[in-house]
């Protein structure tokens, strides 16, 4: 059984899909771009603060969940400048102190509405 997770303290899906999706004892969280939640316009600024307003949409739907950020197990970080690999990293460490989730980070030629990154999620309910 699966069941829709969604809330407007996060960007409104861009096209045919949910921000996320419980299914048994996970959450999967659909790629986040650096939206404006009230907007959904993308920011402005450098790969810092993109990266820093995904992290925070992805909590908002984990949050919808009854989740936290603690919660994630894995994420998968799309880039389209590996040279952001430095500055992207540190403040996604500040969303993931203590024990991290394992990450794969992946240079891509392009993503949605010109952003410079994505970020998805999936994270365990607690038993």
């Amino acid at each position: 059984m699966k069941t829709v997770i969604s809330t407007t303290e996060a960007p409104a899906a861009v096209g045919p899909y949910s921000q996320a999706v419980a299914a048994g004892p996970f959450v999967f969280c659909s790629g986040q771009i650096p939206l404006v939640p009230e907007t959904g316009t993308l920011i402005e600024g450098d790969i810092s603060k993109q990266t820093e307003r995904i992290l925070q949409n992805i909590a908002a739907v984990l949050r919808a969940g009854g989740l936290e950020m603690a919660h994630v197990v894995k994420t998968t970080v799309f880039l389209t400048d590996l040279t952001n690999f430095g500055e992207m990293n540190a403040v996604y460490a500040r969303f993931f102190p203590g024990e991290s989730p394992a990450r794969s980070t992946i240079q891509v030629a392009a993503l949605p509405k010109g952003a410079n990154v994505e970020i998805e999620a999936i994270a365990l309910k607690p038993s």
